[in-house]
């Protein structure tokens, strides 16, 4: 059996005031309508009424991934601004309250809110979800499995959440933190084969536990809509550049996993276990954290990790036509993510004098424009021309949701 390994990406944004930059508490009734003229059904409502997602359709190419996702950022974005309202980018915001937020109207998310209670309404969180086309749908299990060692790097090359509502976490992805109260969340269990994860699955459906396995809401997981393997782990991007070169990273790994048994070590409890360490590492410490090689077990940085990985998948890279799509990734590398950039921000700003609620809209203010506004040749100038302040956060060291 082939397969193109054809991969979508599904983008969740904050959708904030356009003036005080605050998440918006209710949602006009209209906005979802105007954003569907434009977008037609590659737009969506999340859990909460201040969150919006966007899809794109089945792609090959990063150039043509890219520049749909930068149409349905631009078309969402428009929408919006007729309500007085912006878009936003980041695995949490930099200061809203989670307390003030509301769940939107559909039964479906009616039911989760019931189940969650106060923990749906903490969840004021935006995730970047990958999916990839696998061949035979009944080997994503064994991949997910495969997978789970791969998980924690990336995260680390998407963290955009070191804020929790007005304060500094301390972290890089705090996202996950945070989405860790939630039930069924977190790195999935290492089942054997798909027969394993069917067992579990009719328990948790026949006892009526879980409706359905979409309430299965781990880090990765098989869909139960198309015959892919949905990556869940990564932040939402600021970048659009940025969420689809970890896309391409993802569709080359998964199609690795799926031609070669033999790359990288069997994924049992142990490796499990260590992987769940690596990723709290690099919810705290990015692409800086301390990790455990998948491949080859060899204590590294997820930096490092990540630059072996690239170079043992240039073939898959070569074979699907990514191998100069993969230089993005370099570029997040030597520059680092979005919670790079706004920790740069509110501490320049803090510096400056500012108050934390003033260097905390500055963030807010990046994020917006980014998100939307500006095009991703100007991101990297502005990198470029940061790059002696973002020195001091470690950057340029060459030794980051519910439905």
């Amino acid at each position: 059996m082939t397969s193109n390994y054809t991969f979508g990406i599904e983008e969740e944004f904050f959708v904030v005031d356009a003036m005080t930059l605050n998440s918006t508490v209710s949602m006009p009734a209209t906005l979802l309508g105007r954003c569907q003229d434009r977008l037609g059904d590659h737009v969506g409502l999340e859990l909460l009424q201040s969150q919006l997602e966007v899809r794109t359709s089945p792609h090959t190419e990063a150039a043509a991934a890219l520049a749909e996702l930068q149409s349905l950022r631009a078309g969402a974005g428009a929408a919006a601004a007729e309500h007085g309202l912006g878009l936003l980018a980041a695995g949490t915001h930099p200061f809203a309250d989670w307390q003030v937020q509301r769940h939107s109207e559909r039964s479906r998310y009616r039911t989760v809110m019931n189940e969650l209670r106060m923990l749906g309404h903490r969840n004021l969180l935006c995730g970047l979800h990958v999916h990839v086309e696998v061949p035979d749908p009944e080997s994503r299990v064994p991949i997910m499995t495969r997978m789970l060692p791969f998980l924690p790097l990336f995260l680390a090359l998407s963290t955009s959440s070191p804020f929790w509502t007005g304060r500094a976490t301390g972290m890089l992805g705090y996202r996950l933190a945070a989405y860790d109260e939630l039930p069924r969340t977190g790195m999935p269990p290492a089942f054997a084969d798909q027969a394993d994860y069917d067992r579990f699955v009719s328990q948790m459906t026949d006892a009526g536990l879980i409706p359905d396995a979409s309430y299965l809401w781990w880090a990765i997981r098989p869909s139960t809509k198309y015959p892919t393997l949905e990556l869940r782990i990564a932040d939402s991007c600021t970048s659009a550049a940025d969420a689809v070169a970890i896309a391409v990273l993802y569709r080359l790994l998964v199609r690795r996993l799926d031609r070669r048994l033999d790359f990288a070590p069997p994924v049992d409890a142990v490796a499990r276990s260590v992987a769940e360490e690596c990723r709290w590492r690099v919810q705290r410490d990015g692409l800086d954290a301390r990790v455990v090689d998948p491949c080859s077990g060899r204590a590294t940085t997820a930096r490092e990790a990540i630059e072996r990985l690239v170079k043992a998948l240039a073939p898959d890279a070569r074979a699907l036509g990514h191998a100069a799509d993969l230089a993005h990734i370099r570029t997040i590398l030597d520059f680092g993510t979005s919670a790079h950039r706004q920790l740069e921000i509110y501490d320049t700003a803090r510096e400056g004098g500012m108050s934390r609620m003033e260097a905390l809209r500055s963030v807010a203010i990046w994020l917006k424009r980014t998100t939307v506004e500006t095009a991703d040749e100007e991101l990297a100038a502005d990198f470029a021309a940061a790059g002696a302040q973002f020195s001091g956060l470690g950057m340029l060291s060459m030794s980051g949701t519910i439905n």
